[in-house]
Parts: structure tokens; C-alpha cells; sequence
């Protein structure tokens, strides 16, 4: 039996979200508005993967694994306390974050998740 791969908000160049044998897979998420701190970064960004995960009826609970990328590790501290407050108590994903030169200078911050769909 094949298994399709449903992609969601195709373009040209990539699609935002991709699910596959129950497994969804995020692009990497960047802010809307760069003006803001790492904090309001981070939250935008969160917030876009919240309403992606939604959109494939699973959430931040389902987690299998967090990329964060930073353009300076000196915002590693604040990135954090977005990211403490936003993940549930008991369901911290595995999750790396690296120091990278991301494609916009303006962005702080830049997150990949994959995701298990609710069962």
C-alpha cells in the first residue's frame, strides 16, 4: 500500500509542511516581523509551528524532535525563557540548537520540528 505525502502551503521553492506514515514535518519557521528581540522572535515563531501543527490536527505535545538555529548564541538565553514558558511541563521534545548564519541578516532565530500525528 502507498502512502501519499500530503504537502500543505506549496511554493515554489519549498512547502511549509509535509506529513507522511503519521509523521509531520515542519520547514523551518522564521518571524514575520525581525524589528523584534529574540523574545518576540521566538514567540512568532512558535506561535507559526503551533498553527501549523494545528492545521495538522496534532500539537506542541507531539513533538519528536526540535531544530532551533541562532544567528548569535548570545541570544541563547532568551530564546529559553520563551521556549520554557511555551512547552507543557513533561513534554520537552529532544531538541538541538546551533549557532548558523541564517538567510536573512534581520532574523534572530529560526525552528524545524517534526511532529507524530495525535492517534
Amino acid at each position: 500500500m502507498t502512502h501519499a505525502v500530503r504537502r500543505y502551503h506549496v511554493g515554489d521553492r519549498l512547502s511549509e509542511m509535509a506529513i507522511h506514515h503519521g509523521t509531520v514535518y515542519l520547514a523551518g519557521q522564521v518571524p514575520d516581523d525581525a524589528t523584534q528581540d529574540i523574545k518576540g522572535q521566538t514567540r512568532q515563531v512558535l506561535a507559526m509551528v503551533d498553527k501549523l501543527l494545528a492545521e495538522a490536527h496534532t500539537d506542541s505535545a507531539h513533538i519528536l524532535m526540535a531544530q532551533i538555529f541562532l544567528a548569535d548564541m548570545a541570544d541563547f538565553a532568551g530564546m529559553n525563557e520563551v521556549w520554557d514558558d511555551w512547552v507543557a511541563p513533561g513534554d520537552a521534545p529532544p531538541r538541538a540548537t546551533v549557532q548558523a548564519k541564517l538567510a536573512r541578516p534581520e532574523w534572530k532565530i529560526e525552528i524545524v520540528v517534526t511532529a507524530a500525528l495525535k492517534v
